[in-house]
């Protein structure tokens, strides 16, 4: 089962992450072989961190939740909330493929969040841009809750402009680059 993980930073908490930097990979480095993708967000000058984005294959929902709630970061308090979802891999491929590479242009991390019939179930055609694509779900995998993307676009409203608008209560557009070790 596939679970997206995002870990919303608390305002002031750069010091503290800063300082949980090895812990937090060390304890990534453990998920290695599960994870589909990884990567902060940041602010739109790319200087400061505002939250820590995970999509992992994990056995269940417990295990997602220990996933995400075990983590340093989470645990040393640099995180004000966390949002956690299954998710479908509609490309079926991890962000290492992404036939991109991980530097150059402008990458972001999309999450609308709605209800009612899934919208947006496949990827827009001819978009070679997606780093990951698919449907949020409810932990049994039957409720669609939302969408969540990883895309190269030259702006952000270019990577908002890929969800059906009038479907989602919510659009959330962060700026995200390839996290991990290099």
């Amino acid at each position: 089962m596939e679970f997206l993980c995002y870990h919303r930073d608390r305002p002031h908490s750069a010091a503290l992450r800063e300082e949980l930097t090895e812990a937090h990979w060390s304890y990534m480095d453990r998920y290695a072989a599960q994870l589909i993708a990884r990567g902060p967000t940041l602010t739109p000058d790319g200087d400061t961190a505002t939250g820590s984005l995970h999509i992992a294959d994990l056995p269940d929902p417990t295990a997602a939740r220990a996933f995400a709630f075990d983590e340093p970061n989470y645990q040393a308090g640099v995180y004000r909330d966390v949002l956690l979802r299954r998710w479908r891999n509609v490309l079926g491929r991890t962000m290492w493929d992404f036939p991109g590479g991980r530097e150059g242009g402008n990458r972001y991390l999309v999450i609308g969040l709605g209800s009612g019939p899934a919208a947006d179930a496949t990827p827009p055609p001819g978009l070679d841009d997606l780093i990951a694509y698919g449907p949020l779900l409810s932990d049994d995998g039957t409720t669609w809750l939302g969408t969540a993307l990883l895309v190269r676009a030259p702006h952000p409203g270019a990577a908002r402009a890929l969800l059906t608008h009038d479907r989602y209560a919510d659009i959330e557009v962060h700026h995200w680059e390839f996290g991990g070790r290099r």
